[in-house]
């Protein structure tokens, strides 16, 4: 019963733990919106960047039509990856949107677009980063991106990102017919990827898990759609029971590593997992090794 209590409070203890830094990660992106972004008229992409565009055209604040615009895409990732995984994400666009109104009111910190740009950039890169560690999204184009990834799997997820924010600046181009705005539109994105990017994997180094499981098909289903990564069966037997097993292998960047493990935790606490180092990864998602030195 004590072992029982125990493992309850550590799981609720690392669940709010989780939702604090949703909860951070929320504030981040919406002082990137309401501080920098919005009131210059600078759309970085995506569903925002979308609202901000109707938000200049209608007298509803950016956030408001971003929880509008997102109630449709939230119940399709509902629909395709269930409630496990879409509860933090409607959590995190909901204080994302209630955040953007609420900062709303204290308007732009500086009417430099370049700053505005650069700063804003930085501000998104680190929110998207600690939301996606928390295993959660911000909604909107994650989540189709994500949806597009079941069928298209061989096309990388930053070329979505690039096709999707690359739509939403040409808009703004269109629609405020100002080529220096969607100049520093574009450069936000550009930094915004840079920041995430660093936050979320750092140094180039990599972590490679072998997990001996009798379910591997659960964990492999949610290897693949939660985490965005791939995983290898490998059939085994043991040596001392000679009964047939498998193994699923698995490469990823280090800050991936705790979420896999986190997954093998809840679908198969039995499982005999080894987790070790790797210097490096090449393939689709990490090194081109036709670009490596010999």
């Amino acid at each position: 019963m004590n072992t029982f209590l125990t493992k309850k409070a550590k799981s609720v203890k690392g669940r709010l733990k989780r939702y604090i830094i949703i909860t951070i990660g929320a504030f981040f992106y919406a002082a990137a919106i309401s501080l920098f972004l919005d009131p210059n008229k600078i759309a970085p992409g995506g569903v925002m960047g979308i609202s901000i565009l109707i938000s200049h055209f209608c007298n509803i604040q950016s956030g408001t039509i971003n929880m509008v615009l997102n109630i449709p895409i939230m119940l399709l990732g509902l629909k395709k990856f269930g409630w496990r995984f879409m509860c933090s994400t409607v959590y995190s666009v909901f204080m994302i949107s209630i955040f953007t109104n609420i900062l709303s009111i204290h308007g732009a910190l500086t009417d430099d677009l370049l700053i505005a740009g650069v700063v804003g950039g930085i501000l998104l890169g680190i929110s998207l980063a600690i939301t996606f560690k928390s295993g959660a999204t911000t909604g909107g184009v994650d989540i189709i991106i994500k949806v597009l990834r079941l069928k298209w799997r061989h096309i990388k997820t930053n070329i979505f990102f690039l096709l999707s924010d690359s739509m939403v600046i040409f808009a703004a181009w269109l629609i405020y017919q100002n080529m220096t705005v969607a100049f520093y539109a574009g450069i936000a994105v550009f930094v915004n990827s840079i920041v995430m990017d660093y936050v979320l994997y750092g140094p180039d180094e990599a972590k490679m898990i072998y997990i001996i499981t009798d379910d591997p098909d659960r964990i492999k289903n949610r290897i693949l759609d939660e985490l965005d990564i791939t995983a290898t069966i490998i059939d085994a037997k043991g040596a001392y029971t000679e009964k047939t097993k498998k193994i699923v292998m698995s490469v990823m960047r280090k800050q991936i590593a705790p979420l896999v493990e986190e997954v093998v935790k809840e679908e198969d606490p039995t499982a005999f997992m080894i987790v070790s180092s790797a210097s490096e990864i090449f393939g689709n998602g990490y090194k081109d090794i036709r670009k490596s030195s010999l």
